[in-house]
């Protein structure tokens, strides 16, 4: 929202008990000052409940480019559609992947404006956004408004202006959102404390009264909109010649916890001990232990109320420490964020008084146990099982999460044929760093730079859907297989037709190209890998360069050299014994 001229408004504050959620009082002022126009623009969301959990509230002010006509519809479209869009990106992905991506197209919506007349010429503004997340603050800032924290009485200037010193005129600006095709937005970070107040400003302020006088009408007003006000009539009356807009923010209450999904709660929950066949616990009884690892439990369990089968997932007794708690915690709650087609959706129980959750149980099995049966597939099962199993991955992806461990045990189909990625347990999301249950990744299917100590990302996910489909095809691994703790050194991948005769060329291609050494050599995202199987045979990639002998295998080709040279010394005496 705008408030032209004298006028200002009181932003609602968030409700909410002391320590049950985080409680920020908001006001704004902005004044129209000598200029002929208010080209700035300031507004604030705050949603409530899970989605300020996740999301956080977003304040934002900016100011449209001095001098030009559509200066002040920049700074509007700029703020309503951050304030609009942000909130509408995966819960999944972290603040500056949000806002880098709205205001990526904001960006190229104002050049495209630009370019469609010369009358939006130059039409920009500068951007300066706050998000107020559970117990930390981020800022995003292009241009020369600023953001300030005010701290124990202490002010601390959190952006850096993007202008250059002119000798003729007032700071030129050198960033705006608007003004070139590669938009850079500089971001920030911290955490939040009790009673920190934060002030969004146009130049119009900051420059008249400096941090000095800035400093000095916060510590006179502790109340947020009479500090909005006081900002602004200020720098006007000490002879502001620009527009002034000042929103401020007084932290009055932060969250108990600074748990990321608002499940935290779980982690002061008691393990449930190590469960039997027939036990009952939780209005839940236990009908079979499906799987169990160094840390985790899984049994296929009955909820005697709707009698529904279920899979419940908890910790072994043994693992239950605060770590591997927090883990379990955040797994529930990322695979509450991934759509229900394609993987197990996760059930609410208001019975539960053990730290477990819950999933949909499905008839089937997994890849892995087709070819411990073993089952033989054929190419074009192969196409359809990868076409299916790249469309959840890219899924995702597209929500800024990595599976770390896609393997022919983590893909299962039903009886109706429906494949389902399993497992999010060591995945990782853009919204935080996640604490590891067990070890991410699993040797065989594991990409060779991350035995370098690279980090797991999209293309070592690729990489090893690459994997699990050369694994179903010829039952090896193109590499050969990885042991635990082994450093194994990477030549080229071994061409699947070495032990499946009968793979189509263009197959073959596309296997090899996902496990490729090097990750520049793969798909570089899920879509053009499911793409390349898609066209199969009628659009095939081009064939893979036969890398020579002497590279593939050197102590090889040196027999071979060596052979070649003892036939040939023969041959010559043999020739020159006759004359």
């Amino acid at each position: 929202m705008n408030a032209p001229d004298a006028a200002s408004r009181r932003l609602s504050p968030q409700p909410g008990r002391p320590g049950s959620a985080l409680a920020v009082s908001l006001g704004h002022a902005s004044r129209q000052g000598p200029r002929p126009r208010n080209e700035d623009f300031v507004g604030a969301a705050i949603p409530e409940g899970a989605e300020l959990a996740a999301k956080g509230m977003l304040l934002a002010v900016a100011d449209g480019v001095g001098g030009h006509a559509h200066g002040r519809e920049a700074a509007e479209q700029t703020v309503r559609s951050l304030l609009a869009d942000y909130f509408s990106t995966p819960q999944t992905w972290g603040v500056e992947k949000s806002i880098d991506t709205v205001l990526g197209a904001v960006n190229r919506w104002l050049l495209g404006q630009s370019a469609k007349s010369r009358d939006y010429a130059g039409m920009a503004t500068t951007l300066t956004a706050l998000v107020l997340r559970g117990r930390r603050y981020y800022v995003a800032h292009v241009g020369d408004s600023r953001a300030y924290r005010w701290r124990g009485g202490e002010l601390l200037r959190l952006t850096e202006d993007h202008t250059w010193e002119h000798p003729e005129l007032n700071n030129v600006l050198r960033r705006a959102i608007g003004l070139e095709a590669r938009l850079l937005v500089d971001y920030d970070d911290g955490e939040l404390a009790a009673d920190d107040s934060f002030v969004l400003a146009t130049d119009g302020v900051w420059s008249v009264l400096g941090d000095a006088g800035i400093a000095g009408v916060l510590a006179a007003h502790a109340d947020a909109q009479r500090a909005a006000d006081a900002l602004t009539l200020e720098a006007l009356r000490r002879g502001a010649t620009d527009n002034g807009t000042a929103l401020v923010a007084n932290v009055d209450a932060l969250p108990a916890d600074n748990l990321r999904d608002r499940l935290a709660d779980g982690r002061r929950l008691p393990l449930p001990p190590r469960l039997k066949v027939g036990e009952t616990m939780d209005g839940l009884r236990v009908d079979e232990l499906l799987h169990e690892s160094r840390a985790t439990l899984l049994y296929r369990v009955t909820h005697l109320g709707s009698n529904e089968a279920l899979v419940l997932k908890t910790l072994r007794p043994e693992a239950g420490d605060e770590e591997s708690a927090s883990a379990l915690v955040r797994e529930e709650w990322l695979a509450r964020r991934v759509p229900g087609q394609g993987f197990p959706r996760v059930f609410d129980h208001a019975g539960r008084a053990h730290l477990y959750y819950l999933m949909s149980w499905h008839e089937g099995e997994t890849l892995k146990a087709s070819l411990v049966r073993g089952h033989r597939y054929q190419p074009h099962e192969l196409a359809a099982i990868g076409r299916a199993l790249l469309r959840r991955v890219g899924m995702l992806h597209r929500l800024g999460i990595v599976h770390r461990d896609v393997k022919p045990d983590n893909v299962h189909v039903d009886r109706g044929g429906q494949l389902r990625l399993l497992d999010l347990g060591v995945a990782a999301s853009d919204a935080e760093d996640l604490a590891e249950i067990n070890n991410p990744g699993t040797p065989s299917y594991m990409a060779p730079e991350l035995f370098a100590g690279g980090a797991a990302d999209e293309s070592s996910d690729l990489y090893a859907c690459g994997v699990t489909l050369y694994e179903l095809l010829t039952r090896k691994y193109p590499y050969g297989e990885v042991e635990p703790f082994q450093h194994p050194h990477f030549g080229e991948p071994v061409p699947p037709t070495r032990y499946r005769p009968d793979t189509p060329e263009w197959l073959e291609n596309v296997l090899l190209k996902a496990c490729a050494r090097e990750p520049e050599g793969r798909f570089e995202t899920a879509e053009e890998f499911l793409l390349a199987l898609e066209r199969g045979a009628d659009r095939p990639l081009a064939s893979r360069r036969r890398t020579p002998l002497v590279e593939r295998n050197p102590r090889l080709a040196l027999k071979i050299l060596a052979g070649a040279s003892l036939l040939l010394n023969l041959v010559l005496i043999f020739l020159l014994s006759r004359h």
